[in-house]
């Protein structure tokens, strides 16, 4: 004999979070002060959260208010996360009366799905889930249902444990290391072999962004300008936060990642100092490399934020900021470099992406962006 043990609601609650979790790559996500309610999120996916609602909505007004609260909470996620054109998905399970749900703004589309039926049905399901038809769990034993739903989960959770661990396994910071070492050898040979580290004429000779030498073809300046300091604060400041940032950096994205990261970033902070700086200027510093490390971390951080939580994303922008105000309240800091290594190293980050990253769509997107970037920046320092 066959006893139910989970009624219809529930039943297709169940079949939903198996289906969103196991085939569309969906993960839960905690909202406080949050009931009855299954919210989960996918920036990749057409929806970047589907929220299934298991409460019983009774007529128009405990919609309406239902909705009020929705978007409340959603402009709050969208503020933290900044992720201004995010779209949501409500699936209501239990209606009272069907015309009282509506669509008025589509970036909240709300659906009635009661049953295979209903989902099966649905157009605005089958056009965003294509292969629902096929991957949705149709067993309705209930024990066989629990025990499917439960074993596919873990499955999965357990095969994205294993590929996390492996990308935050700790890892020595070898190249960390050696950024730095060249950057302390450069520094000592400018007192050996030249007049010292705040000699203008040495800072040149030694390949610093002086940009009249770098638009009469210099180009190699653009990259050697970030091993050079001007003085020993400027070297120690900027050696710490290597160690800090780079170590992270190179533990999340791997080695080659890294050092590709740290060379880009620099690159486009010197190519930001070409166009925006005075045309007599002098730079030189690792700053722009290290505020594209800040930029991949930031990228990282808002990535992986329903895995890691909102922690480095609120750590690294103040960190941002009171640099970029410090830089723009003195006039002897090159503010141009920073902003341009952190757009390029963000840029880069999301072009070559994380090893466990299955979104190909946004690593050629930022490959794209990044190149656009580059073409205009020769133009704007080289061309124009």
């Amino acid at each position: 004999m066959n006893f139910k043990i989970v009624d219809e609601n529930d039943l297709i609650i169940m079949k939903l979070v198996h289906y969103f979790i196991t085939k569309e790559d969906y993960h839960p996500i905690i909202i406080n002060g949050i009931e009855n309610e299954i919210w989960l999120e996918n920036k990749n996916n057409v929806y970047s959260f589907i929220r299934i609602v298991t409460k019983h909505i009774h007529n128009s007004e405990q919609f309406n208010y239902d909705m009020l609260k929705t978007k409340h909470i959603s402009k709050q996620i969208k503020n933290k996360i900044f992720d201004f054109n995010m779209n949501m998905l409500s699936i209501y399970v239990d209606v009272e009366d069907d015309s009282d749900i509506k669509n008025i703004d589509k970036r909240y589309i709300n659906v009635i799905i009661k049953n295979e039926e209903d989902l099966f049905s649905n157009n605005i399901i089958l056009n965003s889930f294509k292969n629902i038809k096929n991957d949705f769990i149709m067993n309705d034993d209930d024990f066989e249902l629990i025990s499917q739903i439960s074993k596919e989960i873990n499955e999965k959770t357990k095969v994205e444990g294993e590929e996390r661990n492996k990308t935050m396994k700790s890892k020595k910071p070898i190249l960390t290391y050696a950024l730095i070492l060249i950057n302390i050898l450069v520094f000592i040979l400018m007192y050996i072999y030249g007049n010292g580290s705040e000699d203008t004429k040495t800072l040149i000779e030694f390949g610093a962004n002086y940009i009249p030498y770098v638009k009469d073809g210099a180009y190699i300046r653009l990259i050697t300008s970030a091993f050079i300091h001007i003085g020993v604060a400027h070297l120690l400041f900027n050696m710490y936060a290597l160690y800090v940032i780079g170590k992270e950096i190179e533990q999340l994205y791997g080695r080659v990642k890294y050092i590709l990261i740290y060379l880009v970033s620099a690159i486009m902070g010197s190519l930001f100092t070409v166009v925006f700086a005075s045309s007599n200027t002098v730079a030189a510093g690792a700053s722009g490399a290290i505020f594209g490390l800040l930029g991949s971390l930031l990228y990282f951080g808002y990535t992986y934020r329903g895995y890691i939580g909102n922690n480095i994303i609120n750590q690294v922008i103040p960190a941002i900021l009171l640099n970029l105000f410090i830089g723009f309240t003195n006039p002897n800091i090159g503010n141009a470099a920073h902003i341009g290594g952190l757009i390029g190293g963000y840029l880069i980050s999301m072009a070559l992406g994380i090893d466990i990253e299955k979104d190909n769509k946004g690593k050629t997107n930022g490959l794209i962006i990044i190149i656009i970037l580059t073409i205009f920046m020769i133009y704007m320092g080289f061309i124009r």
